[in-house]
């Protein structure tokens, strides 16, 4: 089926052409930092593991410990000494006896299995063991878990709460990580007013700069703000500038439509290239994408919405890439049943928010959050999932399956 959609791509070719222009970042953009600093990098480098985990023999049971060659059937063992953790048994052990023993104990040198205190009878006299033992059983073995040497983290992974805390388990104390990819953002308008200042008629405030650096900063990025740049080709072009000599990366919002693109082409062209300028997505259909000097520019459109869907979709994998943060991944979409109706015209992938749930059948079910318009961005508060509809399709009944995008932690409160 053919759509009215000249001049567009879809989503994955412009994702595509990002990756396709970048690499992830060479060891020279690495630093080594101390665990404490180190939450929300991304490793340079493999880490790896400077001991063996565990780092001796222990015990997976209280319980025993016993040299096999002792066992007799229905021998009585005389109790030799105690093994704790934290506390071995360093003692003269006799043959014929055995060893109490805590979980995480080490195994007393000789013991070649545990009995768990469950298998024993316990009297005065001794320990009587009522279950067959094999050797070797409930004995954690040295390195059994991890081994010195060995990767415990690969290059590419972000450093949070449950990756820390096992470098610190290792005694990792410093770790090879990127440094932050510097990002330059600027809005462009002669509407937009800064949040906090009373709005003159015809005046908006300017919600997607404040957004889009939110965003960034949750992403680990050393952000550069410029503020609002007016309407003016030469405030435009200085903002350019600027923001190309600090920035790997430079986000504007808004002036990337039909209407308002004048300048914004005009100086990407003089400073640098364009790659591509729209999408067959929407809301987004206005993003421009392209390369200054020095850095990477992404243009994103000026409705709030439009902006912020632009940037998950697009701009958050291009940051991931360009941060060397090769684990990154969106979470997998998923098939749900639609609760109520959904408009959609067909030509374009529709991305709408929506919000999931569990049936009490186990069915997953999914409705909108009410007005899709590309201003609407209390849709964004309510939903936790995008309905990714199909360019091809049209309008959804209740009852229809659709495929979902449940948000990450970019968008997830």
């Amino acid at each position: 089926m053919e759509f009215n959609t000249a001049g567009l791509i879809s989503l994955d070719e412009a994702l595509d052409k990002m990756r396709a222009c970048v690499s992830p970042k060479i060891i020279q953009d690495a630093e080594s930092l101390p665990l404490a600093g180190a939450a929300g990098r991304i490793t340079a480098t493999p880490v790896l593991s400077p001991v063996f985990v565990p780092p001796f023999d222990n015990s997976a049971m209280d319980g025993y410990a016993v040299r096999c060659a002792d066992l007799q059937d229905g021998a009585v063992f005389p109790v030799a000494g105690k093994a704790f953790a934290g506390a071995p048994f360093h003692g003269e052990w006799p043959a014929g006896s055995c060893i109490r023993i805590m979980t995480g104990a080490p195994v007393p040198a000789g013991a070649d299995a545990v009995i768990m205190q469950e298998q024993t009878d316990v009297s005065d006299a001794g320990v009587r063991f009522t279950a067959e033992i094999t050797r070797g059983q409930n004995i954690r073995l040295t390195g059994d878990d991890i081994k010195r040497g060995d990767s415990v983290l690969p290059a590419g992974v972000r450093l949070g709460a449950a990756e820390l805390p096992l470098l610190a388990s290792l005694g990792v104390t410093d770790v090879n990580v990127w440094k932050p990819l510097k990002v330059a953002v600027f809005s462009t308008g002669d509407e937009l007013q800064p949040v906090g200042t009373p709005l003159q008629e015809g005046q908006i405030y300017d919600t997607n700069r404040f957004a889009v650096r939110l965003m960034l900063e949750q992403l680990g990025c050393t952000v550069l703000d410029l503020g609002i740049i007016r309407d003016n080709p030469q405030a435009l072009r200085k903002a350019f500038e600027e923001a190309n000599a600090f920035a790997d990366l430079v986000i504007s919002s808004g002036g990337v439509s039909v209407g308002e693109a004048d300048y914004t082409r005009q100086i990407l062209d003089e400073l640098g290239e364009i790659g591509f300028w729209k999408l067959a997505m929407k809301p987004g259909k206005p993003f421009a994408f392209g390369k200054l000097k020095n850095s990477w520019f992404c243009g994103l459109p000026g409705n709030p919405v439009s902006a912020a869907l632009t940037f998950y979709q697009l701009v958050q994998p291009f940051i991931a890439q360009l941060s060397g943060h090769t684990a990154w991944k969106f979470p997998p979409r998923l098939k749900a049943i639609a609760v109520t109706p959904l408009k959609k015209i067909p030509g374009r992938l529709d991305f709408q928010r929506g919000i999931f749930s569990t049936s009490a059948g186990g069915q997953l079910e999914v409705l909108t959050t009410g007005h899709q318009g590309s201003h609407v961005f209390s849709s964004f508060s309510q939903a936790n999932c995008f309905i990714v509809l199909e360019r091809g399709r049209g309008n959804v009944a209740a009852g229809e399956s659709v495929e979902i995008e449940p948000f990450n932690a970019l968008l997830r409160s």
